[in-house]
């Protein structure tokens, strides 16, 4: 079942300072709800572990997140997929652009496609396209955040 989010968040900090978190792990590990590990293979490859509870399903999912179409300091394409054992499996990537609307305040849009199989798809499209659409609310608001109060 895959289903498409798309957002933007005003960050108010420098386009650059926002690039710079957006490929440093130690922000996004924070950022990625329920994240519990997330460690820097290469500069482009990330192992991550997440603990999720959708619905009444509970999971760690163990994976691996690439970034790719790089184009620094304003766009670049993340993907990730993890499996979550007999929860099934979730995949996904997110197109993000960054672009300056004034000096110091970055505005980031996102368009994230996600897939999921297994245990997890039986829960129906409604439940998973909600907690989808809040997971991605809540990584992109807390960054937003955080990024901001980095003054």
């Amino acid at each position: 079942m895959a289903l498409v989010i798309e957002g933007e968040e005003r960050i108010n900090a420098p386009m650059d300072q926002v690039w710079k978190a957006l490929n440093d792990p130690a922000i996004l590990k924070e950022c990625i709800p329920g994240c519990q590990s997330l460690e820097m293979k290469s500069p482009t490859e990330m192992a991550a572990t997440v603990v999720l509870k959708i619905g009444p399903i509970k999971a760690t999912f163990q994976g691996e997140v690439t970034l790719t179409n790089l184009n620094p300091p304003s766009a670049y394409t993340i993907q990730g997929e993890g499996k979550g054992g007999i929860a099934g499996f979730a995949k996904g990537g997110a197109d993000v652009t960054l672009q300056e609307v004034e000096p110091g305040v970055t505005l980031l849009k996102y368009a994230a496609k996600a897939d999921v199989g297994g245990k997890i798809a039986q829960l129906g499209s409604r439940l998973i396209t909600s907690t989808s659409k809040k997971l991605a609310g809540e990584f992109f608001s807390t960054f937003g955040g955080k990024v901001g109060g980095l003054k």
